[in-house]
């Protein structure tokens, strides 16, 4: 017996909305402190109905922990960079990155609370180690045009580039309260976002290039 497609599309969009309302829940509150009691009433659905698309609370959110990591390994990817210049390569993916780190912060936290559990969840997602070299891969391959046309220095890594990248796009988002009280600058103002996203591009476009 095979399942009518309208059933197929009805079921595929209540999971992507279930993933959405307990991504916000779960970077709310965290793993512990989020009980799907509640992501049910956001939902208003059961929470059978809940644990029939998804097993468990453990295994809803492992889900939206992949999901979450999917996005950014997506977003980074769109960017067609194979017929750009290395550096201008390079500065479109870390503005891409920027870009989606500030409109989806639910990540941020999400990654800030699995480093409490000690990335006990994410061990068990299986690929999720892949997809991420294949993000590195399309540094790899930018940074090896750059070497090999001598614009780009040798003594830097595809990871390297990667670390300096997600490093100053966290802190945007994980530190903007705390920043924010200390500096008396908002992070996510709007009014900053175009200054804020062409300083991560400088940064990568000056560091990497050659000292020779």
């Amino acid at each position: 017996m095979t399942t009518a497609p309208g059933r197929k599309r009805d079921a595929a969009r209540t999971r992507a909305e279930l993933l959405t309302v307990a991504t916000e829940a779960f970077a709310e509150s965290g793993y512990s402190g989020t009980g799907v009691d509640e992501i049910a009433r956001r939902t208003k659905m059961t929470k059978r109905g809940i644990y029939y698309y998804f097993g468990s609370k453990k295994d809803l959110y492992v889900a939206v922990l992949e999901a979450a990591y999917r996005g950014i390994r997506e977003a980074e990817q769109s960017v067609h960079v194979g017929d750009l210049p290395p550096r201008e390569a390079l500065r479109r993916i870390a503005e891409r990155t920027y870009d989606h780190h500030l409109d989806h912060s639910s990540f941020i936290r999400l990654v800030a609370i699995e480093n409490i559990h000690r990335g006990e969840f994410i061990q068990g997602i299986d690929g999720l180690r892949e997809l991420n070299q294949n993000a590195l891969g399309v540094l790899d391959d930018i940074l090896s045009r750059g070497q090999a046309d001598g614009s780009f220095r040798r003594e830097v890594d595809a990871l390297d580039v990667h670390i300096v990248i997600s490093a100053y796009c966290f802190f945007q988002v994980a530190n903007r309260h705390t920043f924010g009280f200390l500096f008396g600058r908002d992070m996510l103002d709007p009014n900053l976002r175009d200054h804020h996203r062409s300083m991560i591009g400088d940064v990568v476009a000056a560091w990497l290039e050659s000292r020779d």
